[in-house]
């Protein structure tokens, strides 16, 4: 492994990693207290696609999490951006309640496709409305293809299956704008001034977390929360740099042996 330099910055992943929908991961808040009093900076990077920024903080803040807005890098944000940058009118296949981080974008006489976590909109016809556009040479924008995550009733259907059932009848090539997208790490990390190889990712997927922030410089972390299933770790090469119980874990083993 290259020389690593001295640590000084945390990302966290929040979904299955600080809370799971309306309950905290135990000892997840004291945790995140003691890393924050570290000499790192804290950020937190999520793919969720169900709420609006401002709706996951006010969840956030209700779970008592001491995090702050300009703390939060979501791919609906890099989405956003995305969608700026390439001046279209997108088809938003995302949950209601994310809609209000697209405000002002203009919705009408649709020229690209933004596909989230959307159930209620995944049915027959909003998809095939999706896929004729596609034909007719639309961009297909995924916020992330995740393929499942994790709920309090178990394990539920990501984006994932969906992006690529509509990839796979058009013959097209989804740009994917999340995680485990190098570009989406370092976006995360630009405020920071920090270099990937000064940074440490904590989440409790394998793939999109850990394996991403690792084939962006980082070193990676993974909790047995959330969606982790068994022997995970095994899925990714090289393997995650420590796989451990938990959030408040993964905060003592930085502590400890990182700072």
């Amino acid at each position: 492994m290259a020389a690593r330099r001295t640590l000084k910055a945390v990302l966290v992943d929040l979904s299955g990693t600080l809370h799971i929908e309306d309950a905290a991961v135990p000892g997840a808040q004291e945790a995140l207290k003691r890393q924050g009093g570290s000499s790192v900076m804290v950020r937190f990077v999520t793919n969720t696609t169900k709420e609006s920024k401002q709706d996951l903080l006010e969840r956030l803040k209700k779970l008592e999490f001491d995090i702050s807005e300009d703390e939060i890098f979501t791919s609906l944000t890099a989405a956003r951006s995305l969608v700026e940058q390439k001046q279209v009118r997108p088809m938003l296949l995302v949950d209601d309640r994310a809609l209000p981080d697209f405000k002002g974008i203009q919705t009408s006489d649709p020229n690209a496709v933004v596909i989230g976590l959307a159930p209620e909109h995944f049915h027959y016809q909003i998809l095939n409305q999706a896929f004729r556009l596609l034909l007719d040479g639309a961009p297909l924008i995924a916020i992330h293809k995740a393929r499942y995550y994790k709920r309090k009733d178990g394990l539920a259907l990501g984006p994932g299956p969906f992006v690529t059932a509509l990839e796979y009848a058009t013959d097209t090539k989804a740009i994917v704008v999340g995680k485990p997208e190098k570009t989406f790490f370092l976006e995360a990390l630009r405020d920071t001034g920090c270099a990937p190889e000064e940074a440490v990712m904590i989440g409790d997927d394998c793939r999109d977390d850990v394996g991403g922030a690792q084939n962006a410089g980082m070193l990676g972390i993974l909790v047995k929360t959330g969606k982790y299933r068994a022997a995970d770790e095994e899925k990714i090469n090289p393997a995650p740099y420590l796989t451990c119980e938990s959030f408040p874990r993964a905060v003592e083993h930085i502590l400890q042996h990182l700072l």
